[in-house]
């Protein structure tokens, strides 16, 4: 679809807290070179073109932009880029960042980080991002079944003035709700899109709609590929017939789905190229048709809770 005029406004707005975004935004994570393994193989993106590319997005209307201090190859971080491309900040720009894992120097990934270190998690984004608070920052989860520790310690970075907002990243509906029992949530970022739906399976897509929390897909294009680039020809006929049939591309279809499930589902789609950041944003002004929206829920049900 065209995108030369359409700018993040045409998604629609939702609020993280008291912030109000547009709700497509930009993640930050491919920027870098490498993926959330941290994988490095790959030549890191030329630092002019990612500096022009987050300049872009903001000028395109981006106001949400998707980070973490874990975001880095050895010759990028995803929060110097922005800090040398968007400081001193807009005052609408939502930096939202996340912690609890971490890698050491030489990329190695590190066991989850204890409540107690948190705050050097948070103190490192400060840091890296040259701010002196934190907008929102998202507990990534990949410990046990109990969160109260590890959020709790969040919730007293938030009551000194180091952070403003709360969210959690890879959790389950239990996670969510014995958050709320701590500290406000107000975003919540899986793993979701229309090949990848266990937020659908097990109620916690409903539970955040129910709160008027946002819901934050990440890998809403790619999928089940999650940090490899989506690929058009393992795309089913209904996708691309539906594609053809609005004048856009199977990748701005994702998200346009992705965006019709509520209107508090937020995305924060990341690419390296120019083109295809404008086609990003211009997918947010794409309105599907009830009759577009069935095939692709007959496409792929939901996946069952595992």
């Amino acid at each position: 679809m065209e995108s030369a005029t359409v700018t993040a406004a045409a998604a629609g707005t939702w609020k993280l807290g008291d912030l109000e975004v547009n709700r497509l935004g930009f993640g930050a994570m491919r920027l870098t070179g490498n993926g959330m393994r941290g994988n490095s193989d790959g030549a890191p993106i030329d630092r002019e073109l990612a500096v022009g590319i987050l300049r872009s997005a903001v000028e395109q209307g981006v106001n949400h932009i998707d980070t973490a201090a874990f975001y880095f190859s050895p010759l990028r971080s995803a929060n110097e880029l922005i800090n040398r491309a968007l400081a001193p900040y807009p005052d609408d720009l939502v930096i939202v960042t996340k912690v609890g894992p971490g890698r050491d120097p030489s990329g190695e990934w590190l066991p989850m980080a204890g409540p107690e270190q948190l705050r050097g998690q948070v103190e490192e984004n400060l840091r890296q991002l040259g701010r002196d608070h934190l907008d929102v920052v998202n507990l990534r989860w990949t410990g046990g079944v109990s969160i109260a520790e590890h959020f709790g310690a969040l919730a007293e970075l938030r009551e000194a003035g180091l952070i403003r907002h709360l969210g959690l990243s890879d959790v389950t509906p239990e996670h969510l709700a014995e958050a709320q029992t701590i500290a406000p949530v107000v975003c919540v970022q899986n793993a979701y899109g229309l090949d990848r739906r266990l937020a659908d399976a097990n109620g916690l897509l409903d539970s955040c709609r129910r709160q008027d929390i946002a819901f934050v897909p990440f890998f809403a294009i790619s999928g089940q590929r999650r940090e490899a680039p989506a690929d058009a020809s393992r795309d089913d006929d209904p996708l691309h017939e539906v594609a053809r049939a609005q004048g856009a591309t199977p990748a701005q279809v994702r998200l346009a789905w992705t965006l019709h499930r509520g209107p508090n589902v937020l995305a924060i789609p990341g690419t390296s190229d120019p083109a295809h950041l404008a086609e990003n944003i211009a997918a947010g002004a794409l309105r599907l048709s009830q009759a577009d929206l069935d095939r692709l829920e007959a496409l792929t049900p939901p996946c069952p809770v595992t």
